[in-house]
């Protein structure tokens, strides 16, 4: 437990590491990935050249010092990185690690203020957020390992289907090689894939969301291809080179963003481009589930090409009078047609829709691109929707939807 001279010692230090700013993590992670180079087989290296990645650890770190007196207030965050952290498989001795690195980067940007004090006080935090981390993460694994048809760590599958869904996106469905059951998830949750290839520099781990309903057996993701960009690699190579009947490993599914709503709750699905895959998971399990209140399905894409998936939704919408669905096209084909293939042109607005989606027990549902979801937060913000009725997923580091 820290003491409160040590609470005050770290928060002393917040206007330097703010003054630093994203340069405090990005030595770090040069440090750690010279020092330490086996961790670029677990860490998104994608993310590192795009600059998320150490602005998300820099945000983070800056959150944990200002709330070390306060350390619920991170309960949030605490758990959706915990969820990821299973799908990398982070074991306990890598907190030691970065804790290592973490205060070494202390040290070497800020001679003048790493005091034994200050490091002894900082060392103290991480070890106790540390703690937190590997409790919970044990926990979760755990958890996994006990369902039914659940396991820790890798499992074997087998490709047993491959699919275009539109021009961009192909969906994989996967069957255990044990020929055992599978765990079930919650609708709108990940699976973590482990994959190794020669046109892969390192071994890399990725999530992609379960594209369907639970059904004891297999798992479906849906995945778009990403050309010309480094955040592609993984998903450029399922495409290109992953075939049915090849194996890979899969990690349990897990992620803290997932459908959970009584029967008799109306319910808005909203997605841009890819991020329709876990809204689909959430549909499919409202229409199995005899779902009674309102069900609207909402996305925005391009255009009838990359349409993911329209049949499907097309389809529900006709056999279940709750299920109700809009689209929107940025850019339609000539061959696009209205009213049937899509129902508006250009970038989402909800404004149409809204006596039919804002209801007093609404809960919003959302995930897509970031200009996408910050464009669909800030219209539901506008009507007063409340925080605890929007609920979305952003794909990669975490970032925030206020404008």
């Amino acid at each position: 437990m820290l003491s409160r001279q040590q609470i005050e010692t770290v928060q002393s230090t917040l206007p330097l590491l703010e003054s630093a700013g994203s340069a405090l993590t990005e030595h770090f992670y040069a440090r750690m990935f010279r020092d330490n180079p086996e961790l670029k087989d677990i860490f998104n290296l994608s993310h590192q050249q795009s600059g998320q990645q150490p602005v998300a650890l820099f945000n983070a770190i800056l959150a944990y010092a200002r709330y070390l007196d306060n350390p619920s207030v991170l309960a949030q965050a605490v758990e959706r990185i915990a969820q990821k952290h299973t799908g990398f498989q982070i074991r306990p001795e890598q907190y030691d690690i970065v804790g290592h690195h973490l205060l070494e980067t202390i040290r070497e940007l800020a001679p003048d203020a790493a005091t034994p004090e200050v490091l002894d006080a900082w060392a103290q935090a991480y070890g106790q957020l540390a703690a937190i981390f590997i409790g919970r993460e044990e926990e979760i694994y755990r958890t996994a390992e006990q369902a039914n048809g659940g396991w820790r760590g890798k499992r074997r599958f087998r490709l047993i289907e491959k699919r275009a869904e539109s021009e961009l996106i192909c969906s994989f469905v996967w069957a255990p090689v044990d020929g055992g059951p599978v765990m079930d998830f919650r609708p709108g949750q990940y699976l973590s894939l482990s994959v190794s290839h020669y046109s892969l520099a390192h071994h890399e781990y990725r999530q992609y969301s379960l594209s369907d309903a639970p059904n004891g057996k297999t798992y479906r993701i849906s995945v778009k291809r990403e050309p010309g960009t480094p955040q592609g690699q993984v998903s450029n190579f399922l495409h290109d080179h992953v075939e049915i009947g090849d194996e890979i490993d899969l990690l349990p599914p897990a992620g803290d963003f997932f459908l959970d709503v009584e029967q008799e709750t109306p319910v808005v699905l909203l997605s841009g481009g890819v991020g329709l895959t876990p809204m689909l998971s959430m549909l499919s399990t409202l229409v199995e589930s005899g779902h009674k209140a309102p069900v609207h399905y909402l996305h925005a894409c391009e255009n009838g090409r990359q349409h993911a998936f329209r049949d499907r939704v097309t389809a529900l919408s006709q056999a279940h009078e709750q299920v109700h669905s809009f689209t929107w096209y940025r850019e339609p084909l000539a061959d696009d047609r209205i009213d049937e293939d899509y129902d508006a042109v250009g970038l989402i607005d909800l404004t149409p829709l809204r006596d039919a989606i804002l209801q007093d027990d609404s809960q919003f549902y959302f995930c897509g691109p970031v200009g996408f979801m910050r464009a669909v937060h800030r219209q539901l913000k506008d009507w007063g929707v409340e925080d605890s009725r929007l609920h979305y997923e952003l794909f990669g580091p975490h970032q925030t939807l206020n404008d």
